[in-house]
């Protein structure tokens, strides 16, 4: 009868440790802030909100940035338009002049056929003395008459004097029209270079914004990119460190040869949990063990060479840095004095106001009766 209760006592006792330690491991689980959140995230609300903000004040650069760039290009366009507009105007124009002074219509080679006054410049009947038109049946020219010889001299000087006058006017006019035109020329494209230059110096602070915002918004990115792929990694971290160790503490690399015992009694085994190993693998793992040593002791020594090489480095360092170090004392001795007064007054400031409250505002205090009902059990 003993024999047949003890193995029910004992099965009975690890259920209750069983139960005892899931119970310890459930008030670790629910008493550490580390594995709970209770209620609201205001820090990560906080981030979210001020990664808004910024996220519409890099659009809104941006926007302005376009804007500034499109209103520049409009200006461009209105200035080639304008030169356009002014350049067609200019060949129209020369192009009436030259058909008034060059393409008039008395001296086009049919003017002569419908001449409105082609009677009035009919040639007369006699014009000269030696007209071929004056035939002896016209009796209009008689041997020895020379009837228009002054007045042809007279009119010939005339129409020189008037020729000669006429290509004088022309040549001034010409003359004064060319000036003008080089005049208004010149004043018309120092402006339009004047407008050029004050054009590319807007173009270029608007470029110079622009790459500002790019940075700022390439900067922004690559630090949000830094701190999630830190996050991920850490992640990583925890992750196969729970992995190791739950592998590690198990039952198959551990070997726990209890997950071997059989039910009907302590001188069986479960054959597929045996663990034992012949003397070839007890051999063979005593081997690698003592390379497992010899491989530690290498390491061991490069890591004391290196421990000594970046001993000397830190030396090296605290030497250049002792000068900063210094000034950095007395700097901070300084500031320490005056943080020293401050708090100095915050403490009698908090004093006061702790005073107020217990004496005002805290009268009614819980005692530890009350508080020591919580946090007792999981359920």
């Amino acid at each position: 009868m003993h024999k047949l209760d003890l193995p029910v006592d004992r099965k009975e006792a690890q259920a209750r440790e069983r139960r005892r330690l899931q119970e310890e491991e459930r008030k670790k689980r629910i008493f550490n802030p580390r594995t709970r959140t209770i209620g609201v995230d205001v820090t990560s609300i906080e981030a979210q909100a001020a990664e808004r903000q910024r996220q519409k004040a890099l659009d809104r650069q941006r926007h302005e940035a376009f804007a500034a760039d499109m209103k520049r290009n409009d200006e461009q366009a209105f200035l080639l338009d304008e030169r356009q507009a002014n350049d067609r105007r200019r060949v129209q124009r020369e192009i009436v002049e030259f058909r008034e002074r060059h393409q008039r219509v008395q001296d086009c080679r049919e003017f002569d056929i419908f001449d409105p006054d082609s009677k009035k410049k009919d040639r007369p009947a006699r014009e000269t003395d030696d007209d071929p038109r004056l035939t002896v049946s016209g009796l209009q020219k008689f041997q020895g008459e020379d009837l228009n010889s002054p007045a042809r001299v007279r009119l010939q000087k005339e129409q020189s004097r008037s020729w000669y006058r006429q290509q004088m006017e022309e040549k001034e006019r010409t003359r004064r029209q060319t000036a003008e035109a080089d005049r208004l020329y010149s004043l018309k494209m120092r402006e339009m270079d004047q407008r050029a230059m004050e054009l590319e110096m807007a173009e270029q602070d608007a470029r110079r914004a622009l790459q500002i915002a790019e940075k700022n918004f390439q900067k922004a990115q690559a630090d949000e990119k830094s701190y999630r792929q830190g996050q991920e990694k850490r992640q990583e971290l925890d992750d196969n460190f729970t992995e190791m160790s739950n592998a590690v503490h198990g039952d198959l690399l551990s070997e726990n040869p209890s997950v071997a015992n059989s039910a009907f009694g302590p001188h069986r085994v479960i054959p597929d949990r045996w663990k034992g190993m012949s003397p070839s693998q007890v051999a063979e793992v005593r081997r690698t063990q003592h390379e497992q040593i010899l491989e530690n002791q290498r390491r061991k020594d490069a890591e004391e060479r290196e421990r000594k090489e970046w001993e000397r480095q830190r030396l090296a360092d605290a030497r250049c840095a002792q000068l900063m170090e210094r000034g950095e004392q007395r700097m901070r001795k300084r500031l320490g004095s005056d943080q020293a007064l401050t708090n100095q007054h915050l403490a009698q400031e908090q004093t006061l106001r702790k005073e107020h409250f217990k004496k005002e505002v805290y009268t009614n205090q819980p005692s530890e009766t009350f508080f020591s009902q919580f946090n007792t059990s999981t359920r």
